[in-house]
């Protein structure tokens, strides 16, 4: 049954990765290409392996025993470890979903993300939105044994800097399946500096305190926007909170009004067809809206992993993809604990800016209570 139950896990991962290429379809013409290969791969790969019957199940023997020393063994697993972490080009290990196993030293130095935090995370949460169909077939294609691949990617962090990934299939061990060893390189410079080249300690800069003085400056705008306001008009009111918060705040703001009845108020972004096919959706469609309007707490999302988190603009293309997100916030206005929603706010950051902290989350919450009460004068 080894084999049935392989198949079965091969069809299901091929469905989720048609569903990808799928919501990749609105990415820019100069992206196709890349998404175009990896549908072709998959098509290959489809016909080829999953077309004929499974295969019947075989019985397997327990085999036989290790050959080697346990104690030999486990230190040299270590010392596989120790090579592996010290290695000075960014390596990841992923499985065959391109979930994060392992990260060097040198890769999270490169990708910006911590190897706690990006562990059984999927590695394509780092990447843009148009390399993560594409990536996620050819690591699928290399664990099934089709050979070695490469292809470009973009960082969410840095997407105009391209980055040469190699992907290599391993065995580690014992075990059955066989993992993706993604080797990562500047497209335009091989050399990579190691992470045993930072600087022991960090350079002092005034980065925190400079973030903390934006959002002073930004609370006491919107409290002048509010205090100043025309009293009765709550759309108004949505609608100057949002002109507040774009730009200086997040790349896009989305203000929808009301509760049991949401209305879309305004939208503010960076491609004017975009913002008219967003301006154009239905509230109601989106989930994590939806969720806010019914009193649900603030949401802080990070590299998002569900596309239709926000669910489709009037186009048919997933929010998320269609204003490149890589981070967003959605928090309810609410007054007071216990009163109704007075309505929803969205904010969106794309690629090239960092993500919302904790601490700007916190500063929305305060400033959405505030936007709450002066609507509902």
């Amino acid at each position: 049954m080894a084999k049935t139950d392989e198949f079965d896990e091969e069809l299901a991962d091929f469905v989720r990765r048609v569903a990808e290429l799928k919501a990749a379809r609105s990415v820019s013409t100069a992206e196709l290409p890349a998404v175009l290969d990896a549908a072709l791969f998959e098509l290959d790969h489809v016909a080829g392996k999953l077309w004929p019957q499974p295969p019947r199940g075989e019985a397997t023997g327990t085999g036989a025993g290790p050959s080697r020393n346990a104690v030999a063994e486990r230190h040299e697993q270590q010392l596989l470890r120790a090579v592996f972490q010290r290695l000075p080009l960014p390596v990841a290990l992923v499985d065959r979903e391109a979930v994060v196993r392992r990260l060097n030293f040198a890769a999270t130095t490169f990708t910006g993300v911590r190897a706690g935090y990006a562990t059984g995370r999927p590695m394509t949460g780092f990447l843009a939105h148009a390399d993560r169909a594409a990536f996620r077939s050819q690591v699928a294609a290399v664990a099934r044994g089709e050979g070695d691949r490469g292809l470009t990617v973009h960082l969410q962090q840095n997407p105009h800097a391209p980055v040469r990934t190699v992907l290599t299939g391993l065995r580690p061990g014992t075990e059955r399946r066989t993992t993706v060893l993604a080797i990562l390189q500047p497209a335009d410079d091989a050399t990579v500096r190691p992470a045993s080249a930072r600087p022991a300690a960090p350079v002092p800069d005034l980065g925190e305190t400079t973030r903390h003085a934006a959002l002073t400056d930004l609370l006491d705008a919107m409290t002048r926007e509010l205090l100043g306001g025309p009293v009765g008009d709550p759309a108004e009111l949505l609608r100057r909170a949002a002109h507040v918060l774009h730009g200086r705040f997040a790349d896009w703001v989305v203000a929808d009004k009301g509760a049991a009845d949401l209305e879309r108020t305004e939208v503010l972004g960076a491609d004017d067809e975009a913002v008219r096919d967003i301006a154009a959706q239905d509230p109601a469609s989106s989930p994590l809206v939806v969720e806010a309007a019914r009193g649900g707490a603030p949401t802080l999302l990070v590299r998002p992993e569900d596309l239709r988190a926000l669910g489709d603009d009037a186009s048919g293309a997933p929010v998320l993809v269609r204003a490149d997100v890589t981070s967003l916030l959605c928090v309810p206005l609410i007054p007071a604990p216990g009163e109704p929603v007075q309505g929803v706010l969205t904010l969106f950051r794309s690629a090239g800016r960092l993500a919302f902290s904790m601490a700007e989350a916190k500063t929305l919450d305060m400033m959405a209570r505030h936007i709450a009460l002066a609507m509902r004068k």
